[in-house]
């Protein structure tokens, strides 16, 4: 699944505008395709719980977003282009979340003895996105990015076929956690589950600038497809490091107010520098940060859900989870063509803002207390 989005998610945009679409117009795509995922993904989240049947609802959309993925090699004009990208949208926003309901889940009992890590299983997926972005690096050129269309296509199928491969979430689980919550009401009513879901729309929004036109800025100021894609692998790699190694002790020690903090600080200088240089060399060193902007996050977000959300409402938690950040992210990815097309690079400062304002409130909004996983 996730080299599935490392070969196509760096370049989407750039592929947008080989076909002649305006920053404005990649813009509008990327937004509008988020907008449906903030239905979509919430909705299949809540349908897999009800159903019990998390595997089958994410094979069932992995399929779905191979076949749409294909119509993309007849697309040439904007409308065309636009109806694609929502359809592949509705299908491909469940499949993260409840593939992480599933993680968590699986990631509960110990094996041989020892707790086994959430983010050995995230790890895992982040160097597989890092393999399929250097893949895709080597293969396309700055006017043919129709391999990334294939090469989707048939990891997203793969995908579907790997998921019969995937325990049982129900099979393993230790329930001792209350199970009293009765849905979408009864998480928010979860004060520090709220916290939860603005720290993270905050600094994951902060990512649009980044995701939607670091690339069209790279390949702007003459930075080679390669180069970039080594740069964006480089940003994974920091996941993969964080999810294996740095992250768990980090969450461990500091718990997960002090890595959302951490996270937050690190978006604030990361998008501030970012703003002012093309550098391949400051953009080399900068692009570590991700492991912290991004992954330490999500493992302190994790192993929150992990003690706040019951294992019946797993994937109706990640689906909200998912919600809160697409919701801010969806008006942000919309809001920076704008600020692109005005501002260029400086509307990262922008970006650098938002993390400003997470860094309080994960400090004084998010606890200490129970922030372990509780030990089966």
């Amino acid at each position: 699944m996730y080299a599935a989005f490392g070969v196509s998610s760096p370049f989407w945009p750039k592929f947008f505008e080989t076909k002649g679409l305006t920053s404005q117009q990649i813009g509008f795509i990327l937004a509008a395709s988020m907008l449906v995922r903030l239905a979509s993904g919430p909705l299949v989240g809540r349908l897999a719980d009800t159903l019990g049947s998390l595997r089958a609802v994410l094979a069932g959309c992995a399929v779905l977003a191979a076949g749409i993925a294909s119509a993309f090699t007849l697309a040439s004009t904007f409308l065309f282009l636009l109806t694609i990208a929502l359809l592949q949208g509705a299908v491909l926003a469940p499949i993260t979340s409840i593939a992480d309901a599933l993680a968590v889940n699986v990631a509960r009992p110990q094996v041989a003895g020892k707790p086994f890590e959430y983010g050995w299983i995230r790890g895992t997926a982040s160097a597989a996105f890092i393999l399929g972005t250097l893949t895709i690096g080597q293969v396309i050129s700055r006017t043919d990015l129709t391999p990334i269309i294939w090469m989707n296509v048939v990891l997203l199928a793969a995908t579907a076929c790997a998921t019969s491969l995937v325990p049982s979430p129900r099979s393993k689980l230790h329930l001792s956690r209350s199970t009293d919550l009765t849905g979408l009401r009864g998480l928010l009513s979860i004060s520090r589950f709220r916290v939860l879901l603005v720290v993270a729309a905050l600094v994951y929004g902060s990512h649009a600038m980044h995701d939607a036109f670091s690339v069209i800025r790279w390949s702007d100021a003459g930075i080679g497809t390669s180069t970039i894609s080594i740069l964006w692998s480089e940003a994974v790699a920091s996941e993969v490091v964080v999810f294996f190694l740095v992250g768990p002790a980090l969450v461990r020690q500091f718990g997960a107010r002090g890595a959302a903090t951490l996270a937050a600080t690190a978006g604030l200088l990361r998008w501030s520098v970012v703003g002012m240089t093309n550098s391949v060399l400051v953009l080399s060193i900068l692009q570590p940060l991700h492991g912290l902007t991004f992954a330490l996050l999500h493992l302190a977000c994790m192993r929150m859900i992990a003690d706040l959300v019951p294992v019946n409402l797993s994937a109706t938690g990640q689906g909200l989870y998912a919600f809160a950040s697409g919701l801010v992210t969806t008006a942000l990815t919309l809001l920076s063509g704008t600020l692109y097309a005005r501002y260029a690079g400086a509307s990262f400062f922008a970006m650098a803002v938002l993390c400003g304002v997470a860094v309080p409130i994960a400090w004084f909004g998010l606890t200490q207390n129970n922030d372990r996983v509780p030990q089966s």
